[in-house]
Order: C-alpha cells, then sequence, then structure tokens
C-alpha cells in the first residue's frame, strides 16, 4: 500500500459495530423462542400474563437507561462504555438461564434491558465521528443490519438450540459466553476519533472529514441538557413517532411466535423459520432504507429528505398490518409481517441519521432520548397483547384488535415523521 493510500478503519468499525448489533438482538430476542417450549413451560407453568410481564421488562428497563447510557459515552468515552454495555448484557443473559423463578427471570431481563440500552446511543455517536454526512444514513444502515441478522436468526438458532441440547437454559449460556468474545473484539478495535487510532493515516481522516470536536455535557449540565431535549420540537416529534414504530414493530418478535403457534398450530420449528422470514425482510428494509434516506438528503434537502422515507415506511407498514385482517392462512399473515418487517426498518436508517444531525455533542444522548420513548412502546405492546387478546375473547375479535392497534401506530408515526426538522441542533455550541 502506498504512503498515500487511505486505510479502512472506519470499514472495520461498522463491521465490528455489526458483530455488536447481531449479539445485541439474539439475546433480546431469544426469549419470545424460550418461553414457549416445552422444558420451560415445566420447569416455569407461568401466566400469559406473567409471561408478558418478563417480555416487556426488558423493553421497560431498556427505555428507562437510554439517556443515561448515552449521556455516560458522550462523557466517559464511547469505546470504554460500549465495551462495558457488551460485558454486562451477556453476563445477564447467561444469568438468566439459571432462574427458577417469575421474579427472577423478571430481574435479570430488567438488568439486561439496561445494560443493552447504551448500544445504539453510543454506536449511533461513533458513525457520527468516523463518518461523512452524506454517507451516514447507510453506515447506520449496516449496524441496524446487524442487528437484524442476529434479530432475523434468532427464532431459528434459538427453538434449534433448545430442541438439540434438550433444555431451553443451555442456549442463554451460549449466547452470553459469545457475547464476552465480541466485547474483546470490540475493544481491540473501536477508538472513540480517528486521531486515536494509530492505524488510521491522514489520507482516510482526510475521507472522513474534520468532525467537529466538542466536549462531551458535563455532570453539572446533566439536567440542562434534559431541558433542551423537552423544549425540542422536533425531537420530541421524533420521541413519538418512535414509541408509535415499537408498538407497531415489537409484535413480530415478542408475540407473533406465540400467535403462529396458538391461533394458527404452526409447530415450534416451522414457527421458528416464519418469524426468522419476517426479520429477513425487515434486513432487506435497512439495506433499502440506507440508500433511500442518503439519496432523499441529496435530493430534497435536509429538512425533507430525512423525514419521508419515514412517512413512506408508517403508511405502507400500517398497510401490510390492515391487509392481516382479511388472511385465515398462516402463510398469508406471514406476507403481510414481512412487508410490516421491510417499510418499518425501510425508515430506520433515516432516523438514526436524524438524531446523528440533530444531537451534536450529546449525539448519544439525544439518541438515547429517542429511543427511551421508543422502547416505552416496545414495552406497552408487550403487555397490550394478551389484554387486548383477553378483552376481544368473548367475540373472537382479540387478534383483530391486535393488528388494529399496531396498523394505526405505524400511520401515525408515518404522518408525525412530516414534521420534524433535522436542520435544527438540539444543543447550542459549547462555548469556550
Amino acid at each position: 500500500m502506498s504512503a498515500s493510500a487511505p486505510t479502512n478503519i472506519r470499514h472495520r468499525i461498522i463491521a465490528v459495530s455489526m458483530l455488536m448489533a447481531f449479539i445485541l438482538y439474539l439475546d433480546r430476542i431469544c426469549l419470545a423462542e424460550i418461553v414457549k417450549s416445552a422444558s420451560f413451560k415445566t420447569d416455569l407453568p407461568l401466566t400469559k400474563e406473567e409471561i408478558g410481564r418478563i417480555l416487556g421488562a426488558f423493553f421497560f428497563s431498556y427505555a428507562i437507561f437510554q439517556v443515561p447510557t448515552g449521556w455516560a459515552s458522550d462523557r466517559f468515552g464511547a469505546r470504554k462504555m460500549l465495551t462495558a454495555y457488551i460485558v454486562l448484557w451477556s453476563l445477564f443473559t447467561g444469568l438468566t438461564g439459571f432462574m427458577s423463578s417469575f421474579a427472577g427471570l423478571l430481574v435479570m431481563r430488567l438488568l439486561c434491558g439496561a445494560a443493552e440500552a447504551g448500544a445504539y446511543p453510543t454506536s449511533g455517536a461513533i458513525i457520527r465521528r468516523w463518518i461523512p454526512l452524506q454517507s451516514r444514513a447507510r453506515s447506520s444502515a449496516l449496524v441496524a443490519f446487524g442487528g437484524r441478522i442476529g434479530g432475523t436468526l434468532a427464532p431459528f438458532i434459538t427453538a434449534w438450540m433448545v430442541i438439540e441440547l434438550g433444555h431451553w437454559r443451555r442456549p442463554l449460556w451460549i449466547d452470553g459466553a459469545v457475547g464476552l468474545v465480541i466485547a474483546v473484539i470490540y475493544w481491540r478495535v473501536v477508538r472513540d476519533r480517528p486521531e486515536e487510532h494509530p492505524d488510521c493515516n491522514e489520507a482516510e481522516r482526510a475521507i472522513i472529514g474534520q468532525p467537529p470536536v466538542e466536549p462531551p455535557v458535563p455532570t453539572r449540565e446533566f439536567i440542562a441538557m434534559l431541558g433542551a431535549f423537552c423544549r425540542s420540537r422536533s425531537l420530541w416529534l421524533n420521541s413519538v413517532g418512535q414509541l408509535f414504530t415499537n408498538i407497531g414493530w415489537a409484535f413480530l418478535i415478542t408475540w407473533l411466535p406465540t400467535y403462529l403457534k396458538e391461533q394458527k398450530g404452526v409447530e415450534d420449528i416451522a414457527g421458528g423459520r416464519m418469524v426468522t422470514l419476517v426479520l429477513a425482510f425487515g434486513m432487506i428494509g435497512q439495506l433499502v432504507g440506507g440508500w433511500l434516506a442518503d439519496l432523499s438528503v441529496r435530493r430534497f434537502g435536509l429538512r425533507w429528505g430525512r423525514v419521508l422515507p419515514m412517512f413512506a415506511g408508517g403508511c405502507l407498514g400500517g398497510s401490510a398490518y390492515l391487509v392481516c385482517l382479511t388472511q385465515d392462512s398462516a402463510w398469508g399473515v406471514i406476507a403481510c409481517c414481512c412487508m410490516v418487517s421491510f417499510a418499518v426498518d425501510m425508515g430506520n436508517p433515516a432516523t438514526w441519521a436524524f438524531m446523528q444531525d440533530v444531537g451534536g455533542r450529546a449525539t448519544a444522548a439525544a439518541f438515547g432520548w429517542g429511543n427511551m420513548w421508543g422502547n416505552f412502546g416496545a414495552s406497552a405492546i408487550s403487555m397490550l397483547v394478551p389484554l387486548l387478546l383477553e378483552l376481544g375473547k368473548s367475540g373472537g375479535t382479540g387478534q383483530r384488535n391486535v393488528f388494529l392497534l399496531c396498523a394505526g401506530s405505524l400511520f401515525l408515526y408515518g404522518f408525525i415523521a412530516l414534521g420534524m426538522d433535522a436542520t435544527k441542533s438540539v444543543l447550542k455550541p459549547a462555548t469556550t
């Protein structure tokens, strides 16, 4: 390689971030498959309401800790903090396999959610420092793509491991061990900024450009930062939009496996494959959405270019849920859910890039603020599904109510996105 040839450290960082996102989603989704296995039901005969609380607990703590973990990454360094987060959630995933009570499982999922909360906000901050503006959406899409690979394979891999290993506990131990290995790899590859990486040469730094070096938000300004978030109209619209997005999307990773088994008579392995297919369409959506978001900004400018992919994704996903109401076969519902998965993930890269655009020196914290509200939505749908099923039990309208709620949420997300403005930063630049 000649002295002037640029190195490719930024690509390695995106690759290891994809690996981080892979295990993030594998650990997040695996329990939805485990709770319907015969060995789990034998060990822990829980009610649907208790299972709903366990699944929802993850998203609740994941939501609550988004801003604190994002701020900690801005304050103390993304590389250091994200490595610690990976170690912690991997340990909690492994420890989940030792629990033998509702309370134990609930506590482990709460802890796992809290540890995972910092992953995407911190990764968003890394992307902002290593990737030029015109490529941020595609890079964000690739990281999220890694998560969707983990989410896509999680149902099938988990169901397969439970059957092959003979019990529900062993897959959790394996997932935890793999996460610890990935934490070591992340620490070795990533640095907070290009100038801190010994292998990143001047030619690559020229490609990356000069992202502003701004001091992090100190502890004494944490409350003021939250006040700025609360005063930002665009950030609120983004947050409410993410809440409705996750109400519509999280059904796919929490209750769809149970719906296929109990209402459509699908066996565990076949159901795992169906859910895997649904999430695979999300992977395609991420890649299309990354390309579309960057193209949209070049074509329509930052203000409208950022929001149009979100609007399109919300309307397409909501329409697909409405078509579910007309389907009698399991495969008909799966086809609609594939379109939901594609549509929601098509809008995600634009959402990520928006938070990088407006976050400034508090990018990870701003990212966490939006994700917090989004995961309140995921927590809500996990617990609302059994309630809606019970309310509609006498009239046979329970699942219809679930699909209508998911459809309405995605339509709302699409229209709310139109009010966001990526040209307006949340925080004023730091004064020197």
